[in-house]
């Protein structure tokens, strides 16, 4: 295939990656997105093949272990629940990184198969792209591996924090800068792998302080540093597809990180840099066995919903685990039919990711119209008759709003205690991700129901 004609289908799929990123901004067309997104990307694979060529001479290789990921990659996909999306996506995004690495790596040892010198004397601008691309993909894959294990539960998600942290980023960091330097002066290949190391260094130091509430915003800057390392990478192969897609991915991520950084009230530039969301815990959980509970059932639930005018559904990451959105959605209907004014508040950073709970609702086949952002539907839970919070924790703590020492001051919290009933699903008092005490659990007007959420809510539809 000719240049000429590759640079315009590859153009073709940049214009389709573009309207998939318009697609996925809103649930009512994100499916049309995905497909968007997918026509995109297989364009850019065909025409790829069909550039490079010369399939007799090791290229075969190329499409067994083409075959071999996807179909690995498409198993997993396929298998993942919901609630272990956010861990999908930290493990595919070091994959992201670890792939930049090797590219880096091959095009560092073997120049002149890429069309960027000999050994020794490597094109400058390739060299600083490499470069780039290495330490980028590197912080990623690391960072990544790190966000992967607090995720999961193997690494706890409180905040990991040492003495004179933020000084020994601050130093890696402009080393790298300085090394970067003295690659280009002396090509090296001890001060390109020293970069390569430091580099995965700084992964692990700048996401191990971050707390488990604010792991949201690190996927999407995650995603970010993914897309610019593919970026770097594409200029090193001279791939406009590569620059183009890395290009959307890495100022898209970026873009998502700053709103959600926004929303949390949070400094962007902290994020970047790995510096927040280590501070001390407050102290309210000391005392929480002495603090009085009002413990309910379904039917006290279903009796005091179904004589509201209003009712707001908050929810959380333990609807998500326990599959509760079609169930959900039946205690919705049933309240309508007695009707009740029924709305759902979405926290951006409400589940395990951005949009995950809008997701999980849309499955259940749930109205766009009648789901919430915070900053539309905070002022109404004054009005409220019942708030009914299922499975959500950290986004519904008055602490955030109160406590100075506590993880999650600051961040914007939905304002479910000045509704005039709090129902509460959850299986025990247990803390929340962010690993600290809910203040909500021990007002007045807040109704524990400990149990599981999908059970619950299908005692409550029963009763009702």
């Amino acid at each position: 295939m000719s240049s000429n004609l590759s640079a315009l289908f590859y153009l073709v799929s940049g214009i389709f990656f573009i309207l998939a990123l318009r697609g996925l901004s809103s649930p009512e067309t994100s499916r049309q997105g995905n497909y968007f997104g997918i026509a995109g990307m297989a364009i850019s694979i065909i025409v790829t093949f069909l550039t490079v060529g010369n399939f007799e001479q090791g290229f075969i290789y190329v499409l067994i272990f083409l075959f071999i990921g996807g179909s690995i990659g498409a198993l997993i996909a396929f298998r993942i629940p919901m609630t272990a999306m956010p861990e999908l996506v930290a493990g595919f995004h070091s994959l992201v990184g670890l792939a930049a690495v090797f590219v880096a790596i091959s095009a560092f040892l073997k120049p002149d198969a890429f069309n960027l010198g000999l050994v020794g004397n490597i094109k400058l601008a390739s060299l600083i792209e490499m470069s780039l691309g290495a330490a980028i993909g590197a912080i990623t894959f690391s960072g990544s591996i790190i966000a992967f294990l607090k995720l999961r539960g193997i690494m706890s998600g409180s905040p990991i924090t040492f003495k004179g942290q933020h000084i020994i980023n601050l130093i890696l960091g402009i080393s790298i800068i300085f090394l970067i330097y003295y690659l280009c002066s002396t090509q090296s290949s001890n001060i390109f792998w020293t970069i390569v190391i430091i580099s995965f260094l700084i992964g692990v130091l700048i996401i191990i302080p971050i707390g488990g509430a604010d792991m949201p915003v690190v996927i999407s800057m995650l995603n970010s540093y993914s897309g610019w390392a593919a970026a770097g990478i594409g200029f090193t192969l001279e791939n406009t597809a590569l620059i183009i897609t890395g290009a959307l991915v890495g100022s898209s991520g970026a873009i998502l990180s700053y709103i959600m950084c926004k929303g949390m009230n949070r400094s962007f530039f902290n994020v970047i840099l790995g510096g927040w969301g280590a501070t001390e815990q407050s102290s309210s959980a000391k005392d929480k066995d002495q603090k009085p509970v009002k413990n309910g059932n379904a039917d006290d639930a279903a009796f005091l919903m179904k004589n509201a005018s209003s009712v707001i559904i908050v929810p959380g990451y333990g609807m998500a685990v326990a599959q509760a959105q079609h169930a959900l959605r039946e205690m919705v209907d049933a309240l309508k039919k007695n009707g009740v004014k029924v709305s759902y508040a979405i926290h951006p950073v409400a589940g395990r990711m951005p949009g995950h709970m809008n997701v999980l609702l849309a499955e259940a086949n749930v109205p766009y119209d009648e789901v919430f952002e915070l900053e539309e539907i905070n002022n109404d839970f004054a009005n409220c008759d019942v708030a009914y919070v299922i499975g959500a924790n950290d986004v519904t703590n008055p602490v955030a709003k109160s406590d100075p020492q506590s993880p999650i001051y600051g961040m914007p919290v939905l304002d479910v205690e000045k509704s005039k009933s709090v129902l509460f699903v959850k299986r025990s008092l247990s803390p929340g991700y962010a690993g600290i005490d809910n203040d909500l659990f021990y007002r007045d007007n807040t109704l524990m129901l400990f149990a599981d959420a999908k059970k619950m809510t299908e005692e409550i539809v029963k009763s009702l």
